[in-house]
C-alpha cells in the first residue's frame, strides 16, 4: 500500500480566527443574499446563510487567501463537512492575481462525510462561465473558497471541520 502524502490546509479551531474568512455576497452586483460565517463551540466552521434572487442576486461564498503554496506533491483535496442535502462548490486559485476559479460542484448528505475534490476535476469558470482553459493543474494554490448559488430562494448551512490536501 502506497501511502500518499498529506497536509492540512485548514483547521477550525479556536487557534484560528472567523475573520481568515472573506464573505462575499451578491450585495457586491446588486442582490440582497446574506450569508454568514462563525467558529462554533465545537470548533467547526458554519457557513450559512439566506439566498436571495431579488436584482439578479443568487450566490455567497466565504473564501480563503494565503501565501502561496506549492501543492504539486499533491493530487486531491479532502474537505471534512456537514452539509444541508443541497449542492455546493469548492473554489481555488493558482495565484489571488488570477481573474478565474477552478471550481468544483459537490453534492452534501446531510451528514458528516469526507468530500473528495480531485485536482483534474475543478474546470476553470469566471461569474458562472466555464472557460475554454485546461482544467486546473495543481502546482500551486493561493485562495480557497466555498460557494452556495442553485438558483433558488433557500436558506443553506455547511459545516466544515477541515480541509487537506492528499
Amino acid at each position: 500500500m502506497i501511502l500518499l502524502p498529506t497536509m492540512n490546509l485548514y483547521q477550525f479551531n479556536s487557534n484560528n480566527s472567523p475573520l481568515d474568512w472573506l464573505l462575499v455576497d451578491d450585495i457586491v452586483m446588486g442582490g440582497n443574499s446574506c450569508g454568514n460565517f462563525s467558529v462554533n463551540e465545537a470548533e467547526i466552521g458554519v457557513f450559512e446563510g439566506e439566498i436571495s434572487l431579488e436584482n439578479n442576486g443568487g450566490f455567497s461564498m466565504m473564501q480563503h487567501f494565503f501565501p502561496k503554496i506549492q501543492v504539486k506533491d499533491f493530487r486531491k483535496v479532502l474537505i471534512r463537512l456537514k452539509g444541508d442535502g443541497k449542492t455546493y462548490q469548492f473554489r481555488v486559485k493558482s495565484t489571488s492575481k488570477d481573474y478565474f476559479s477552478y471550481i468544483k460542484p459537490f453534492t452534501t448528505s446531510g451528514h458528516w462525510e469526507t468530500i473528495e475534490i480531485p485536482f483534474e476535476e475543478m474546470y476553470p469558470v469566471f461569474r458562472g462561465r466555464k472557460l475554454h482553459k485546461p482544467n486546473y493543474a495543481g502546482l500551486s494554490m493561493e485562495m480557497i473558497a466555498f460557494l452556495f448559488g442553485n438558483k433558488k430562494e433557500e436558506s443553506f448551512r455547511l459545516e466544515i471541520s477541515s480541509i487537506d490536501l492528499e
